[in-house]
């Protein structure tokens, strides 16, 4: 068994279900009207007329195989399925929009079954021949019936599921080999192999249909592809070595994102995923309840949940029996359950050797001055907590530079040595610090309104060092007519060093604005 393939799903599933409640709402609720957000194939025709989504999705991977290479392709998406409430009606049965038998509720309502179609193994030689693989999903009926205490038939719950066609077809082509230089660069290090891209397609073959109810019934709703092979790795195409530098680059997507999958180190398992996401994508290990919404955080959406009244409840239960389990283990979540939903912090720097910290004045390995990379002390994997709890991790332990004790990593006073007021940056070789003057190029459009500011003049209020070892200069324009206010109440402009270029040195303003102590 593969076990990469088995951590990669619990990935895919959150993927899969984003979107399907968007955590338990009612069937009344606004925002249950329009569900279904990611990686929907629509039947053709429904993109062009408005009615659905685009019918196909694609996208390139590296692979480098052995002799014995082959691919496993797992296409998995959820099947709408209508459910019909209907109240036995002299003899026959009767469509209601809500069912009520004693104590228990039904709504005629929209579900949603999963589906994964297993195809392969490919051989490479299967694969670069080209493969058409058809996709068939059965039309299906299924009829669960309602009993009153007396054991008499109520009603029912009918639920239809349309037949879904597709295809998927997989293609793979030899990269040519890189240049010399590349090569001779490549050689120092671990030899590979050949190198091979696979296009792997994913296409929607229902007939054309313009109407939207009956798009998303024939659409296959959160498709994605898990992809594992044996006897052969998957190269990354986000972060790749810099042989295959080129291939990745040559790679496209359409409506689909491949990221390496399974645990760190492993490249046998590649997911094709309708969000974006980095290499080796994982569930963190505190969340415990299925919400549906994998870009939210637990510990919100369980206190919301918890926040909802009888009545909301109770329609949210007879909405989506997976809108009940959430409800049920929401309710019944211990106190050390929800204190685990607090707040968990990892080092994202683990795993490489902190630099020592750098005060002004000195140069870093990156030309400017300041921290070359974040001076943390060390920890592993401390907690959040409220104050006074004695069981609670080390996040405020250690030492490190400036005020240390008590101090965050995180906080800027733990570095006394670093203030935006007198730290300087190097910009083309000029010394740039508070009252030096700039021209503003923006170049990472990192606002709607940097057109503006493009060529225009403005005086620096102060150099700061992030945590993770950036860089940002603070200005004020000379143009605007509020500069001194801004610079008095601190609302500056914030650019990279290589988004300004110098100008003449000036002093600092003497706005009446008391230093900082």
């Amino acid at each position: 068994m593969n076990t990469g393939l088995s951590l990669a799903r619990a990935v895919a599933d959150a993927v899969l279900y984003e979107g399907y409640l968007l955590y338990p709402y009612r069937a009344s609720s606004a925002k249950n009207q329009a569900r279904w957000q990611f990686g929907v194939l629509g039947p053709p025709g429904a993109d062009e007329s408005g009615a659905g989504e685009a019918p196909d999705m694609a996208a390139d991977c590296l692979l480098e195989p052995g002799p014995a290479a082959r691919v496993d392709v797992h296409l998995r998406f959820l099947h709408l399925q209508r459910r019909s409430a209907e109240r036995a009606d002299d003899g026959g049965f009767a469509p209601v929009d809500e069912l009520t038998v004693g104590a228990s509720r039904w709504l005629s309502w929209d579900e949603a079954t999963d589906q994964e179609i297993t195809l392969g193994p490919y051989s490479l030689g299967q694969l670069a021949a080209g493969v058409r693989a058809p996709v068939n999903v059965p039309a299906n009926e299924d009829i669960e019936p309602v009993l009153d205490s007396a054991g008499a038939t109520a009603g029912r719950l009918v639920r239809r599921r349309r037949q879904l066609r597709g295809e998927v077809r997989l293609m793979a082509t030899q990269v040519a080999p890189p240049g010399p230089a590349v090569q001779a660069a490549a050689a120092a290090g671990p030899a590979h192999g050949p190198l091979w891209r696979l296009r792997v397609t994913v296409e929607n073959a229902a007939a054309a249909t313009t109407d939207a109810r009956s798009a998303i019934e024939y659409s296959f709703i959160g498709a994605h592809v898990l992809l594992a092979v044996h006897d052969a790795d998957f190269l990354s195409v986000i972060d790749p070595p810099g042989w295959a530098a080129a291939a990745a680059a040559s790679c496209s997507q359409h409506r689909c994102w491949p990221v390496l999958a399974g645990p760190e180190g492993q490249r046998d398992v590649l997911l094709l995923s309708p969000i974006i996401l980095y290499d080796h994508p994982a569930v963190a290990p505190e969340s415990t309840v299925e919400l549906f919404d994998a870009t939210e955080i637990d510990e919100i959406l369980t206190l919301r949940v918890l926040t909802l009244t009888d009545a909301e409840k109770a329609e949210a239960r007879s909405t989506d029996a997976r809108a009940a389990a959430i409800i049920e283990r929401c309710e019944n979540m211990t106190a050390e359950e929800l204190q685990q939903l607090h707040g968990i912090l990892r080092n994202p720097h683990d795993a490489v050797q902190l630099a020592e910290p750098r005060g002004p004045g000195s140069i870093g390995g990156d030309g400017f001055p300041g921290p070359a990379g974040p001076a943390y002390p060390e920890f592993s994997v401390p907690e959040f907590s409220v104050p006074g709890d004695a069981e609670s991790g080390d996040a405020e332990s250690g030492t490190g530079a400036g005020t240390g004790a008590g101090t965050p990593w995180w906080d800027p006073a733990r570095d006394a040595a670093v203030d935006p007021g007198s730290d300087t940056v190097f910009i083309d070789g000029v010394p740039i610090s508070r009252g030096s003057r700039v021209r503003v190029v923006p170049l990472r459009r990192a606002d709607a309104q940097d057109l503006f500011f493009a060529g225009k003049s403005g005086r620096v209020t102060g150099v700061h060092f992030d945590v993770d070892g950036g860089t940002h200069v603070a200005v004020v324009l000379e143009a605007d007519p509020a500069a001194e206010l801004q610079e008095w109440y601190g609302r500056y402009l914030y650019f990279a060093p290589e988004e300004l270029v110098p100008l003449t040195a000036a002093p600092a303003p003497d706005n009446g604005k008391e230093p900082s102590p």
